[in-house]
């Protein structure tokens, strides 16, 4: 339904799943297993696999931190999205390489939930892209220490408001990795 005209293909975005990114984040191994069974199944169905990276003065460009774990592995072939601000959409590329692969609607995954997944996910439904989050593939470390809920808290917060946004021309939408659909949805 996307208000974006001639786009009527679906992207798979894994946002962030890096070293220095998902260190420590709340259930990152079956997080990661979803995201990676997801990827599979993109690949499987000819659906673009777009991988976002973020840097910063404490991840630079190239440095350990900011490679993308090892249980993902990007294909040389799949776009890679460098990124400075949690938006994945802000100072990037990405809405062009979206709009060259036709591409409408995204399936979003990765970290961290409350920053550059949030972000993201506002950025592109603001664009005018359908956005699907998956409610049970993206993470979050713990900052309940600069007094922020646990990292359940933050991920369900996250599905749940989510699940209720609307605009004109444009569809929001929370569904676990189990239930994806990359075509007809």
């Amino acid at each position: 339904m996307t208000t974006l005209t001639g786009r009527p293909n679906t992207a798979l975005l894994v946002i962030d799943m890096q070293n220095g990114v998902v260190d420590g984040a709340h259930e990152r191994t079956s997080t990661t297993a979803r995201i990676a069974a997801l990827v599979e199944r993109a690949r499987d169905e000819r659906v673009p696999v777009i991988w976002v990276r973020h840097s910063d003065e404490d991840m630079p460009l190239g440095s350990d931190s900011w490679q993308g774990i090892p249980e993902l592995v990007r294909d040389d072939a799949e776009p890679l999205v460098h990124k400075a601000y949690g938006d994945s959409f802000e100072g990037t590329d990405l809405d062009d390489v979206l709009g060259r692969a036709g591409v409408g609607r995204l399936v979003v995954t990765g970290a961290e939930s409350d920053a550059c997944v949030r972000s993201t996910i506002h950025g592109a439904f603001t664009r005018g892209y359908d956005v699907t989050l998956v409610s049970d593939a993206h993470t979050t470390g713990d900052k309940s220490a600069w007094g922020a809920p646990p990292p359940e808290q933050v991920i369900a917060h996250t599905n749940l408001y989510w699940g209720f946004q609307a605009a004109p021309g444009r569809l929001a939408a929370v569904v676990p990795s189990a239930d994806v659909a990359f075509r007809g949805a």
